[in-house]
């Protein structure tokens, strides 16, 4: 059962995701085109290598689930978030007023407080999880 800070998590990330694929053009130049589609790209093979079968936007832990640790899991803990981070830059970068990149920044935030909060789940549903913890990157290899 998904509790109400899953649900809030979840909100505010597609209350940012929206407001910011709704509020601009679309990238144009070369380098904020080249970040959307690198992010559509690595949401891709993300999804490639967890399954549709096992893809939630909650956070939570399904009966059932495995810790799938191929593919951009080998090196990222969280790539869809990357996804969504690295794609949004790119539509931002593309028309950057101020109040885009607190968007940004607030969906940012948001991700980072629900991978933490999806960690916990995950380290108390998997043995093995803080093992996987230290071989790989939250959301950027060499960086974070």
């Amino acid at each position: 059962m998904a509790s109400w800070k899953s649900y809030l998590f979840v909100t505010v990330q597609f209350l940012c995701l929206g407001l910011i694929g709704l509020s601009g053009p679309l990238p144009t130049a070369v380098g904020p085109l080249a970040l959307v589609v690198c992010g559509l790209l690595l949401g891709l093979w993300g999804l490639l290598a967890m399954r549709l079968s096992q893809l939630s936007v909650l956070p939570d832990v399904r009966a059932g689930a495995r810790l799938v640790v191929s593919g951009p899991y080998r090196l990222i803990r969280h790539p869809m978030y990357s996804s969504l981070l690295i794609a949004c830059l790119g539509l931002v970068l593309a028309a950057p007023l101020w109040w885009r990149w607190l968007l940004w920044a607030a969906l940012l935030a948001d991700l980072i407080l629900k991978l933490r909060y999806e960690e916990g789940m995950l380290a108390r549903a998997f043995p093995d999880y803080a093992a996987y913890m230290r071989r790989s990157w939250r959301l950027l290899p060499f960086v974070f």
